[in-house]
Order: C-alpha cells, then structure tokens, then sequence
C-alpha cells in the first residue's frame, strides 16, 4: 500500500494546509480546518488502461464545429426555461436545496420521463425506496436504471455496461473514491470524486447532475471550489409547510441566471405552474387597504405579485422598519422621498412590508407599487384590486421607466386588470390595449389618481 499523507483542509472553502491553525487565511473563518488522511498513488483514467485516449491539439474558434451541440429536452418547461432551453451535453449540474424539499423527486420525476437512456445514482436510498416513490409518479418512459452505489469505480464500471446518455448522482456528499483514503463527504472526497465525473463528462459528452446537501447558512456543503468546478448550480427553494417550490440558477455558463422555474408539491409528484402570477395573488372578496399588484419581470417571465403594507403608529421612540423579500435599504430611501418629496409624516410610525408568495424582487419597477401600499395603509384607503403598478420611483419623487413595459401591460390585460400606472417617460407603441394606461410623471399625480 501506498505511503499515507496527512493534510489539513479548510471545511468552508477547502484550502489546503500542511499544518493546523486556528484561521483559515483564505476565508478568514475560525476553527474550520481539519486534518484528512491522503493516499498519493498513480491515478488511473475512469476509462479501462487499454484505451488510450489522444492529446487534444488547439483549434482556431472558426473551426471548432458547434453544429451538434443540440440542448437535450428534459419535457419539463419550468426546468429548460431555468437551464436556458434545455441540458448542454457533457456539462455538469449541481442542484442544492433544503433536506426534504423535493431535489430527489424532482430529479426522479424528470428521469423518468425523459426521452433518453438515464442511470440514476443514489447513495441515500434503496432501489425498494426509489421504486415506491417512482410508483406514485406518472412515468412516460422507461429509459430509467436505478443503481444503489456509493464507490465511483464501481458507478463508472456500471456506466460502461449500461452507456446511458444521462447521469443523475443523488447526492455528491455520499460518494467515494478509492485515491482518497479520507471519509465521505470530506472536502478532499468530494472534490476527488466532483473532478471524476467532471472528466467522464467532458469525455464523453454525457450531462451529469448531481444532488447537493446544503450548510445551516444555506450554501452547498464541502469546499467552495465544487460551484466553481460545475457548469450549472441551481437551487430549489421553498417552504416544506407549503405546497410551492422555486427553482433558481445561482450560476449558469449557458444561458441566464435570472429566470425562474415554479411547480406546486402534490402527492403525485411536483406540478408545473405555467401561470405563477395566479398564485402569487391571492384572491380576496373585500377590497383592504394597505395592498397593491406590482408587474415585475422574473428572466423573461412577467409576473403579477401582491405588495402588502401596514403603517402603524410607533409604541416605542423608535419605529420600526421590516421588511420581507424586499431590500430594507431601499424601503428606507422610498419612506425619506415620500416625507421629502410628497409631505407625509412617516418618521414617527412604524412600517412593515411583505413581498406574498415567500419570493424575493429586486426588481426596482415594484417600487411604484410599494409607495401605493404604504399610503394606501397610511391613508386606510383601498387600492383597487383590478389596478396594478410598474415604475420606478427616483429620489427627487419622479416615476422613471422602466425595460419591457409592453410585455409587463401585456401580462396584466391577460390577468383581468383594468388600469395600471406607468412612467410616462415610457415608450408604449400599444394600440387598442383593453386595459387603462395611466401615465404618471411625480408621486404627486399618483397619490391624486389613488386617493382624490
């Protein structure tokens, strides 16, 4: 047996050190290095030793041929819209998420009706476990092999028998390697076992998704490096005492970052939400004050989302400021433009906002909608359910424009509303539109059109 080296690596964002020491000098984190047994021995390919694969020589870009480089369709739109049209062969993909938020059904679900030969890895659960939760899925295909491994060579060996054209890894933190001496879900295994995979799927241009577990602070466990190495991180977000899900891209190098992908948890599997402005509104029979719909763009998803307010007077000397899926910051720039610009005394009250659906928006075209709840609570006057808001709103009190306006219109007609207030600096080429386009210019004229 080979001779072991003892190392030490960081947890938080795995450097490497050749003795113990209290800080990591990279992350500047506290007591986060721990020592690991390392086994230096020749590496071999994950491809038999027979096989001898050539040098790669340097292309010019015009002649690298990118004709056959044809994203593969998952038949589930929320994640194709995320991925950017689909999945890109050879690349790898690393989908975190909270333990019992759906990463193991979805993955299953989208395995099993996938058009194409899929092997799905699981080091968690047992092929009975995997093959009672499929039962209760609606399957299309049955292109699906379920595989209970844990060690990479002896997944690859299985890779070679089967030749799948999909690889799923349920979850990374659970496999091990034989060149690593260390335990799995160490930060040396895990990114042994990462850069395997990684080779097989440039190699052979199979895409490779694997299952991230997730810290208490919400990032992806084992070192930093593991979302540098991968092509695509998504994370599934959600709240497990509700039915809703939202599947974000933190990093994609073949398409955007900033769509999103919505489905509905039920017992057969999760649901897509082809219209998530319908549930993000809710459906209220009284008109109630302190609420307003803002028309916001999620990647290229319109959305309508319901922006709820509640201005009280301060019991203490000091009010407070809360808020939920919304910057604070700005909350606080809009509170001092509103005393400053329009003459209301908000400094001694108490002001709370809440962004419905569990989402965060950092779109600044909701602010105009933030202004409306919060006079519309001041005030204790409602603001129409069938009107809606998309405007930035400046420092001196101007509504700016804001980009898309005519999709964002085109998105509330659909829903039923009846007016919505835009930035008259907006360029709207619309014609014979159902719904009522106010154009406004200063907080003023808002607060003359909502409240007389």
């Amino acid at each position: 047996m080979a001779k072991l080296k003892t190392s030490f690596f960081c947890q938080n964002c795995g450097s490497q050190y050749a003795k113990w020491q209290g800080q990591c000098n990279a992350c500047k984190e506290w007591n986060t290095i721990v020592e690991e047994v390392v086994q230096k021995e020749e590496k071999t390919s994950w491809k038999p030793t027979s096989e001898v694969k050539k040098a790669p020589k340097p292309l010019k870009i015009a002649e690298i041929d990118s004709s056959q480089e044809v994203r593969m369709d998952t038949l589930d739109g929320e994640l194709n819209r995320v991925l950017g049209g689909g999945i890109v062969p050879g690349s790898l993909i690393l989908l975190g998420g909270e333990p019992g938020i759906g990463k193991s059904t979805l993955l299953l679900q989208i395995s099993l009706q996938l058009p194409y030969k899929t092997l799905y890895v699981s080091g968690e659960e047992s092929q009975k476990q995997i093959k009672m939760r499929a039962e209760r899925i609606t399957s299309k295909e049955d292109n699906c092999y379920i595989l209970t491994e844990t060690k990479t060579q002896n997944i690859f060996r299985q890779i070679q028998e089967i030749e799948p054209e999909i690889v799923i890894i349920d979850s990374i933190q659970t496999l091990h390697t034989d060149y690593i001496e260390s335990t799995a879900g160490s930060i040396s295994q895990i990114r042994e076992c990462t850069a395997e995979l990684i080779k097989f799927a440039k190699e052979t241009n199979v895409p490779v998704i694997l299952i991230g577990h997730i810290t208490k602070d919400g990032t992806i466990a084992g070192p930093k490096i593991l979302e540098h190495m991968v092509d695509t991180v998504l994370q599934f977000e959600g709240d497990r005492n509700h039915v809703y899900r939202i599947l974000r891209s933190l990093k994609n190098r073949f398409g955007s970052t900033a769509e999103l992908g919505i489905y509905e948890m039920q017992g057969s599997g999760l649901r897509e939400v082809s219209n998530p402005s319908e549930i993000l509104l809710s459906h209220r029979e009284e008109e109630l004050s302190g609420t307003a719909i803002a028309s916001t763009l999620e990647g290229m998803r319109p959305l309508m989302i319901e922006i709820q307010a509640l201005v009280s007077t301060a019991v203490y000397g000091t009010p407070q400021r809360s808020t939920t899926g919304y910057n604070a910051k700005r909350l606080n720039m809009l509170l001092a433009v509103l005393e400053k610009r329009a003459g209301f005394r908000l400094g001694t009250k108490d002001v709370f906002l809440n962004v419905t659906g569990g989402i965060s928006v950092d779109d600044p075209a909701i602010d105009l909608a933030v202004v409306a709840s919060i006079l519309s609570s001041n005030e204790d006057i409602a603001v129409g359910k069938d009107v809606c808001f998309a405007g930035e709103v400046g420092l001196s009190g101007e509504i700016r424009p804001v980009n898309r306006v005519e999709q964002r219109i085109q998105e509330a007609e659909k829903l039923g509303f009846a007016t919505i207030f835009v930035s008259k600096y907006n360029k709207i080429s619309i014609k014979n539109s159902l719904i009522k386009i106010v154009l406004v210019s200063k907080i003023e004229e808002v607060v003359a059109h909502l409240f007389g």
